[in-house]
């Protein structure tokens, strides 16, 4: 299913702002220098094009598309493409950001990219997606490779453009280059365990943080807000391993059961139901507004940035959050959250299972050779959870909270990297 999960914003902040007072806070911490900030701050390349695509009404109408390099000293950068009405450059540019970080923190040779079209899926045809993806691969054939700039699916979009993208590509280079893209269709080389991958990375890191605050999973309860990709594979996966999921959302609304919502269920109608929950029987709705309220032990904000903010984070009444999106969580409520002594997972790493697999795609495609499901996730668990521990035992060194600890270890691994490898 494509993950296209558009949520209210109250209070919206500058999303680049909002990760550009993280980064400041660890690189005070590891006492980078002025130089060596200004490298790590600005972006390695900027682009912004103009797609003319004939509408199935015959109108031509002409979408802005971006593409945003932010870092390549670890490898070829990495990052989704976004459609979506709010994309713009600033949200391209913290996001390209935040792929470097989170690249980088789970240890996987890649940079940072992000890309997005401001559109809106929903009131899109397949074509008239076909030919907006076939335009956006096309403007962006000296930007994207196997070894230069490798794409991949966001909120928007899924393995069905991800399949279109590749055909354009391969076409203007002759030949079938499968590694140019990850997130295909099993059938054009993607790989296994890719769909629920973020999702998977989500639960690995809230079972890791239940065991630092020594919560059992079999008597733990959580409320999963955005029932996307990423929501519901990580409500099926919490599910799996004995939680209790007391609250899903989406754009349709929220709901709730005080015995566990039957996630299987949830899932089964929401895809028989054009991808809604809008009229699930399976619990009652309530005010969404009310989502962060409940008291549980997880809550796994999974839909958009800026969605937990100085307003309401002071009613939060979770013992963890887990963030399954990009950027959940405003940098003016980090501080509010911190003091209720609330566990933050943050983005960089709780959601980077996604990139881990992204990265065993490309592998794969190198190589030749798929990898058994078994294999994958075997390989992205131990990762997961590796990253977690590192990023856990740092924000004890700094007597810091986990975000600022997982922007210190991903800093210090990218500017060490420039420092070895020099040229400036």
């Amino acid at each position: 299913m494509s993950y296209i999960e558009p949520a209210p914003i109250k209070d919206k902040e500058n999303p680049l702002e909002s990760m550009m007072q993280r980064f400041d806070k660890a690189v005070e911490l590891l006492g980078i220098t002025e130089e060596m900030y200004q490298i790590l701050k600005v972006p390695r390349k900027q682009v912004i094009v103009g797609l003319p695509v004939t509408m199935d009404s015959g109108e031509i109408k002409t979408f802005e598309g971006y593409r945003v390099i932010h870092s390549t000293i670890l490898g070829p950068s990495k990052g989704g493409i976004r459609f979506d009405p709010d994309v713009n450059l600033d949200e391209v540019r913290a996001l390209a950001a935040w792929m470097t970080w989170k690249c980088a923190v789970v240890d996987i040779p890649y940079g940072g990219a992000k890309g997005g079209v401001a559109c809106n899926p929903r009131e899109m045809s397949a074509g008239e997606m076909e030919r907006l993806m076939r335009a956006y691969t096309t403007a962006m054939l000296d930007v994207f490779g196997p070894d230069q700039d490798i794409p991949a699916p966001d909120m928007g979009t899924g393995p069905r453009e991800m399949a279109w993208l590749m055909d354009e590509y391969s076409k203007s280079k002759g030949m079938t280059i499968q590694a140019v893209v990850t997130g295909k269709p099993l059938v054009l080389g993607g790989s296994l365990g890719r769909t629920e991958a973020t999702g998977r990375g989500v639960m690995v890191s809230a079972l890791a943080g239940m065991e630092k605050l020594r919560i059992n999973p079999y008597r733990a309860t959580a409320v999963v807000q955005g029932f996307g990709n990423v929501g519901s594979h990580a409500a099926r996966l919490l599910r799996e391993r004995g939680v209790a999921i007391h609250a899903i959302s989406d754009i349709s609304g929220a709901y709730y059961n005080d015995q566990g919502i039957d996630i299987d269920a949830a899932i089964a109608y929401r895809d028989s139901n054009r991808g809604s929950l809008e009229g699930f029987s399976g619990a009652e709705t309530f005010n969404p507004d009310e989502l962060f309220t409940i008291p549980v032990d997880v809550l796994v904000p999974a839909a958009k940035e800026d969605v937990i903010t100085k307003i309401n984070a002071g009613a939060i009444k979770a013992r963890m959050i887990v963030e399954g999106a990009n950027g959940p969580t405003s940098s003016k409520a980090d501080d509010i959250i911190h003091e209720k002594g609330i566990m933050v997972v943050p983005d960089i790493l709780a959601n980077a299972g996604g990139v881990t697999v992204s990265y065993f795609e490309w592998v794969q495609n190198r190589i030749g050779y798929k990898w058994t499901l078994e294999r994958v996730n075997r390989r992205t668990d131990r990762i997961m959870k590796d990253s977690f521990d590192k990023v856990y035992q740092t924000s004890l060194k700094y007597k810091v909270s986990l975000r600022i600890a997982a922007y210190i270890v991903a800093i210090e691994k990218v500017s060490s990297t420039y420092t070895y490898r020099g040229g400036f």
